[in-house]
């Protein structure tokens, strides 16, 4: 992609199935990689295949639901690479259950990951972004979040939240010549989704029932994502901003 190489590059579950494969194209496009996750072995696991292949990597273990932990990282990123050009908010979680069977207990945590957490990163490096003439922020929501989700609806309401404020941060920071954009994936093949799903029979039906459902016939992969969040987080995307792109094989509703 042109102009991401040796740009500079947090981005945020890391060590997850999608964070993986967006770091992995990262560093195949030259990017200097701050990659951050809360799971520290993981993380570190992930580094020393990405820096055994040559990336110019940093593994930042900490919690994004802790303002004083991500300033603390990003300052280290900021410190180590001498700016911060690319922001990706990837990191989520979520429990499927209705809502009716949820409680405040999981409410809180639900949104302290995927909402508060992306608020935290925005905090700590729109900023730097800002004083460093510019840069992309990219935020990793859901089709959840733009049509809703059976059994997802606190999930779906902090990635609904977190599709406004990005255009809302979009259109703040357009004169700062900092572009922010969304990318909502539709059900993807990741550990996470076979957590939701279940094991066995059920599980299975579940799952075929959603490749199904999805006019390309089959769920998403990690590796399909990586090409758009580079393309947004490039020169090639510099006269887009506070845009919403579905990548979903063409689903429109799931759940």
């Amino acid at each position: 992609m042109r102009g991401l190489k040796d740009r500079v590059a947090i981005v945020t579950g890391a060590a997850g199935g999608i964070g993986q494969a967006i770091c992995r194209r990262f560093v195949a496009e030259g990017v200097r990689l701050a990659a951050a996750d809360v799971n520290g072995p993981a993380l570190a696991g992930l580094a020393g295949e990405l820096k055994a292949s040559g990336g110019d990597v940093l593994p930042l273990a900490f919690d994004i639901t802790r303002p004083e932990e991500v300033e603390a990282a990003v300052a280290q990123a900021q410190e180590a690479f001498g700016r911060i050009d690319i922001l990706v908010n990837n990191a989520g979680w979520d429990i499927a259950k209705p809502f009716v069977e949820t409680d405040p207990a999981l409410w809180d945590k639900i949104i302290a990951i995927n909402l508060v957490g992306p608020l935290n990163l925005h905090k700590a490096v729109l900023p730097r972004l800002i004083a460093g003439g510019g840069g992309k922020v990219v935020n990793i929501a859901s089709d959840a979040g733009r049509v809703g989700s059976s059994g997802e609806s606190v999930y779906s309401a902090c990635k609904g939240g977190l599709i406004a404020f990005s255009k809302t941060i979009a259109r703040e920071c357009a004169r700062d010549n900092v572009r922010v954009n969304v990318v909502c994936p539709g059900p993807t093949d990741t550990p996470l989704l076979r957590s939701f799903v279940g094991e066995g029979e059920f599980g299975q039906k579940i799952y075929d029932g959603l490749r199904k459902a999805i006019p390309l016939k089959r769920l998403g992969e990690p590796d399909d994502l990586p090409g758009i969040i580079a393309f947004l987080s490039s020169a090639d995307a510099d006269f887009i901003t506070g845009q919403v792109i579905s990548v979903s094989g063409g689903l429109t509703m799931h759940g």
